[in-house]
């Protein structure tokens, strides 16, 4: 075999060549000329401090040292072993990790934790006295308003939260204010009558 190089050979290894003499200089260009490979111990440096905060959560003071982007969600059950309030979609579409801040519902998978110091947080853990269950936790055991069970701590956080809103004054306006609440199971029909039973409890006491 000739030791001669064809014209396709050529030109497949000019082609090579440049391509890679275009991606060595864009990635030295985009990096800089001192530019250094990064390294696990550099890139733990270059991550935000953490933050020390102090949250109130079913009545007590919890002190965490988290990431500022740290979500109300993961600090209660990555730090807190809250593990009550799901995490759904994490999109703030399903309500699974529905809890209340200052008596309103919120959303933790959406809220930082570090924005809600100062308020007051109750989970599906704080919402029972002792081993006396809210009247909305008595009510959907009573009418089986669970399948999974998922979802159901998101439910009762939310359905407390409507009676408590005042939009919980027929099936029709329950299931309107509950939309957010989302059950794979369709255990809506259940779900609607332990809220109206509930709400006669709670209006009650």
């Amino acid at each position: 075999m000739s030791g001669t190089l064809n014209r396709r050979e050529v030109l497949s290894g000019s082609v090579l060549g440049v391509a890679a003499a275009g991606l060595g200089g864009a990635a030295l260009g985009a990096a800089g000329p001192d530019a250094v490979a990064a390294t696990p111990a550099a890139a733990a440096q270059g991550s935000p401090a953490r933050a020390e905060i102090v949250l109130r959560v079913n009545g007590r003071d919890r002190l965490l040292a988290i990431d500022p982007r740290t979500t109300l969600l993961d600090a209660l059950r990555e730090h807190m072993a809250l593990t009550g309030s799901k995490k759904g979609c994490d999109h703030g579409q399903c309500g699974a990790c529905t809890v209340h801040v200052d008596g309103r519902r919120v959303l933790s998978c959406l809220t930082l934790a570090v924005a809600v110091q100062g308020k007051a947080v109750t989970t599906i853990e704080g919402l029972s006295a002792g081993d006396r269950l809210h009247p909305m936790q008595q009510a959907f055991i009573a009418h089986d308003a669970f399948q999974c069970g998922y979802c159901t701590p998101g439910q009762i956080m939310s359905a407390v939260a409507c009676v408590h809103e005042g939009h919980a004054g027929s099936p029709a306006e329950i299931r309107e204010y509950m939309s957010g609440n989302l059950c794979r199971c369709a255990a809506y029909p259940n779900i609607v009558a332990a809220i109206e039973d509930a709400r006669n409890q709670m209006e009650r006491s």
